[in-house]
């Protein structure tokens, strides 16, 4: 398994506190059988994140992670705050796309989805760069669905958070993230954990055991291997259904 989402750079933003919150990160991902975790340090004006210093971060966890026999892989990425994303330059878009391969992982504004998260997408396409709507159930609003549908039918991809779908009530027929799952909005699960000292773990079985149960088991295969996979190679990528 592949973590699109998470905050495991140490002392850096809202994520890891220190070297040791971050390996104690990555030992849950290795136990919940996640091979390569996402380093994703927000990109947005309330943190001091350098995006030049970010291989060598990186670098610095990877190799402290070798040294304790740690076996996960530190891809780089970030989240990229929806105000943020048109002032990067091209060769910081590349720099901050997930594994490199020019997906962006793009956070929306605060509050519900709205027009110009739609026109961001669409100016991030005409330059080159794709987009992983992150954690829209944060993000909801009384159009919520179509919203999400217009950011789907212009290549978006819509990441949720993997606790938020393990949650779920399969028996309850309203819980609207497993009846999206079914419905297609679903298109790959983060963790966004932050820390090992509490909060969301960095851990992604149980949400596609959930989603086992509400959907096919080629979506599920989808969402959990191939999409991860293409999205860190690089690749052009629209769900199947």
């Amino acid at each position: 398994m592949i973590d699109l989402h998470c905050h495991i750079l140490p002392a850096l933003d809202d994520g890891a506190r220190d070297l040791a919150d971050s390996v104690a990160m990555a030992r849950q991902a290795e136990r919940d059988g996640i091979e390569v975790v996402c380093a994703t340090p927000h990109i947005r004006g309330d943190h001091d994140v350098r995006i030049d210093e970010l291989p060598r971060r990186i670098g610095e966890l990877r190799v402290e992670l070798e040294r304790q026999g740690v076996r996960v892989r530190i891809a780089q990425g970030a989240e990229v705050a929806e105000p943020s994303a048109d002032a990067l330059s091209p060769a910081h878009l590349r720099d901050l796309s997930l594994g490199g391969g020019g997906w962006i992982l793009l956070e929306p504004a605060a509050g519900p989805l709205a027009d110009e998260l739609v026109a961001v997408v669409e100016r991030l396409h005409a330059r080159g760069a794709r987009a992983i709507v992150a954690h829209p159930e944060r993000h909801a609003g009384a159009d919520f669905e179509e919203r999400l549908r217009a950011l789907a039918e212009r290549g978006c991809l819509i990441q949720w958070t993997a606790e938020f779908i393990e949650l779920a009530d399969p028996a309850d027929p309203d819980a609207l993230v497993l009846r999206l799952a079914r419905e297609g909005l679903v298109h790959v699960l983060a963790s966004d954990a932050h820390s090992s000292h509490g909060g969301r773990p960095v851990t992604l079985s149980g949400a596609f055991e959930r989603l086992a149960e509400v959907c096919p088991p080629e979506h599920v295969e989808w969402i959990a291997e191939r999409a991860p996979a293409a999205i860190l190679a690089g690749e052009p990528l629209f769900p199947p259904w």
